[in-house]
């Protein structure tokens, strides 16, 4: 790291916007936070209240909630105190924890949408096996597969990372991630590429995995009724989830790899942010609406709510 001695801090990308418009991003993407924070929690309370909902599926369901929660709180806080300072910037360890959180969630919901697509499997195409096969081990097993791998993952791509000497510190970006760092390397990243592309082998693999599992799953339910009813309550959500969260990855890495400067600025900024707003408050929304038993919970309690505040005041 000698190369870069005389640098502490890395540069973001600002809104190259009025002080009026500046401000209205301010309050949008505020409000955007807090609602990703109030529906995620919503889920996250109800599943870990109601023990009826302690099965397989609400508990990958509160992992992709408290995983949505985890990645948007390495985005937010940095992008709003940013868009009322005059500076962007960001120091070396702040950068490097900034990408290793955000993109540890990035995988994570990958992970976490395998192991659930796994549990649709069983649940469907193996009903009478399903409580032999998920028992609490395999699911605290599945869980920790959720997260350790993805997070080794991140860390390896840190250690890589920062081992390069640098020639520059501003990120044409609004956040830090890894490849942004990596292009401001001094020599060529054979070592990065390679363990890019790695990486890339192993989660377009947990891809196919989810995909080879739901294949089965349809053909199982085409020739049951109960199955049909069971993969349109609790499988389609996880085929919307995935179908939205990896089109916004795809977004992401385009623009990450190959973006033009020709882009317009609101268009670059779009599609580095659009996998950081949908997915978190898609999740929440659409399993939130589309699972029955989290429905109905999440009703009752805020009628049960609402009416002890009725009668609060009518004392």
């Amino acid at each position: 790291m000698d190369n870069i001695s005389h640098f502490t801090v890395f540069t973001l990308s600002q809104l190259e916007e009025s002080m009026s418009v500046k401000q209205t991003c301010l309050a949008l993407s505020l409000a955007v936070y807090l609602l990703i924070i109030i529906l995620n929690l919503i889920l996250i309370v109800t599943i870990l209240l109601e023990k009826s909902l302690h099965e397989p599926m609400y508990i990958f369901l509160c992992n992709l909630c408290i995983n949505g929660l985890f990645g948007t709180t390495g985005f937010y806080p940095k992008f709003l105190y940013d868009l009322i300072s005059d500076t962007h910037v960001i120091s070396f360890g702040g950068c490097y924890l900034q990408f290793f959180v955000i993109y540890t969630s990035v995988l994570c919901e990958f992970t976490t949408l395998s192991v659930m697509s796994y549990d649709r499997y069983v649940a469907i195409c193996r009903p009478l096996d399903y409580h032999s096969v998920m028992t609490d081990k395999i699911v605290v097993k599945l869980l920790l597969f959720s997260w350790l791998l993805p997070a080794a993952s991140l860390t390896i791509a840190l250690v890589l990372t920062n081992r390069l000497s640098l020639c520059g510190s501003h990120i044409d970006k609004l956040y830090c991630d890894n490849w942004s760092i990596v292009k401001l390397s001094c020599e060529p990243a054979v070592i990065n590429n390679i363990y890019t592309f790695i990486g890339i082998i192993v989660y377009v693999s947990v891809v196919i995995l989810i995909i080879c599992s739901y294949s089965k799953l349809i053909t199982a339910c085409m020739n049951s009724t109960e199955n049909k009813n069971k993969f349109m309550h609790t499988c389609v959500p996880h085929l919307l989830s995935l179908a939205n969260f990896t089109v916004a990855l795809v977004f992401d890495i385009i623009y990450a790899r190959y973006g033009s400067r020709d882009f317009p600025r609101s268009i670059r900024n779009f599609l580095a942010l659009e996998f950081l707003i949908i997915p978190p408050i898609f999740n929440p929304l659409i399993y939130g609406l589309k699972l029955t038993a989290v429905r109905k919970r999440v009703f009752r309690a805020v009628k049960v709510k609402g009416t002890d505040l009725f009668n609060v005041k009518m004392r």
